[in-house]
C-alpha cells in the first residue's frame, strides 16, 4: 500500500529559501519545514527574538491552515535558537500558540540560522487527532 505525498504551500508564509517544500503531507501527517521570522508582506525579518518568534508561529499557522489543520494538530516541534539565552523569551511566545496537551519538543542552539534569524521552528502535525488526557 502506498501513501500519497502532497506539497502544501501558503502564499502567506515565506517561500522556501532552497530546494525544499514549505510542507509535505504524507497520509494524515504534515511535515512543516523550519519557519523563520520573515514577513511576506514586507520581505523583512522581524527585529528582535520575540517578534521573530511571533512571526515564525504566524507563518506556521498559515501553512497549517493551508493543510486544513491548526496548532492543536501539532504533535512535535523542533525549536532552533541563534542564542540559547533566548529560550525563555521564545517559550513565552510559543505558549500563546500551543495549549495542553503540548506537543513533544526539542530545543537547541546551533549557533547560526538562515538569514541571521534568531529563531526557527519546524513541526509535525497529524490530521484527525483525538485528544485523550
Amino acid at each position: 500500500m502506498s501513501t500519497v505525498r502532497q506539497v502544501i504551500t501558503s502564499l502567506k508564509a515565506p517561500m522556501s529559501l532552497g530546494p525544499y517544500s514549505q510542507a509535505i503531507k504524507a497520509g494524515n501527517t504534515l511535515y512543516i519545514s523550519g519557519q523563520i521570522g520573515l514577513n511576506v508582506e514586507t520581505g523583512l525579518m522581524a527585529p528582535d527574538v520575540e517578534s521573530q518568534a511571533e512571526q515564525v508561529l504566524k507563518n506556521m499557522g498559515y501553512i497549517l491552515e493551508a493543510a486544513n489543520m491548526n496548532f492543536s494538530n501539532v504533535v512535535k516541534t523542533t525549536v532552533l535558537l541563534g542564542d540559547i539565552n533566548d529560550f525563555q523569551k521564545v517559550n513565552s511566545i510559543y505558549a500563546k500558540y500551543f495549549k495542553e496537551p503540548y506537543p513533544a519538543r526539542a530545543c537547541f542552539a546551533p549557533g547560526s540560522l538562515p538569514k541571521q534569524a534568531k529563531v526557527e521552528i519546524e513541526a509535525i502535525a497529524v490530521d484527525g487527532l483525538l485528544c485523550s488526557d
